[in-house]
């Protein structure tokens, strides 16, 4: 379910968010049906795929858009089949909504470019790109993934829903662009600039990448 659009001024080189998952998944591997919530394209009900993956937005999960409480309501139906939901920076955080979280807009600022997460005692790296966060979990959500600026950097619930608050899907050649087309006057210069010094950091998309399609693929009672 899409929830946003790429920069126009990068749509031709990257292609547009549902694309980056779709390669970041394996092409072969999967069907792919794309529903642009954000344009107002709904699936007719949660049985419509075996499982779902909510990108991210440019908007907030608290704002007033006449498209996110169907998608709340999709989630919590998605949530109560028990089927595999994927979610990623926006995704992640209107899922925690939607089960009964808190998101807002970070006093401490915005994550930018190549960060790490020490997720359980080991350190990954990927690209962020967000202000807002999860900052009160739903019941039952567990964390598998944070840091001192973001607590709840990766979520789980049981073992149907897996949220990410980074991007495993940008590469830092998309976060340069990123940085280029949407960071000038939202993000603090400096950050910017110690974002664009990082970026030939290595980040752990393709382990990832893997770990989102076994997902999808886990059999489940």
């Amino acid at each position: 379910m899409q929830t946003g659009h790429a920069p126009d001024e990068l749509m031709g080189e990257y292609g547009d968010y549902d694309q980056f998952f779709q390669k970041m998944l394996g092409e072969t591997d999967f069907d792919f049906e794309t529903y642009s919530v954000v344009d107002g394209v709904f699936p007719a009900s949660a049985a419509d795929c075996d499982g779902w993956l909510i990108t991210g937005s440019r908007h907030g999960a608290y704002e007033d858009h006449p498209w996110i409480p169907p998608l709340e309501a999709l989630i919590r139906d998605i949530h109560a089949r028990g089927q595999p939901l994927i979610g990623v920076c926006f995704g992640h955080q209107i899922i925690a909504q939607a089960l009964g979280g808190k998101v807002e807009k970070f006093k401490g600022g915005w994550a930018v470019g190549p960060t790490e997460y020490d997720m359980g005692g080991r350190t990954v790296t990927l690209n962020a790109w967000h202000q807002d966060q999860v900052v009160e979990r739903p019941e039952g959500a567990r964390v598998l993934a944070s840091n001192a600026f973001c607590e709840n950097a990766i979520l789980a619930y049981g073992d149907t829903i897996w949220t990410v608050q980074p991007h495993p899907e940008y590469g830092n050649d998309f976060i340069g662009g990123l940085i280029r087309t949407r960071g000038k006057g939202v993000v603090p210069e400096a950050q910017l600039a110690e974002a664009t010094a990082n970026l030939d950091e290595p980040v752990d998309n393709a382990e990832f990448g893997r770990a989102m399609a076994d997902f999808f693929r886990k059999e489940r009672a």
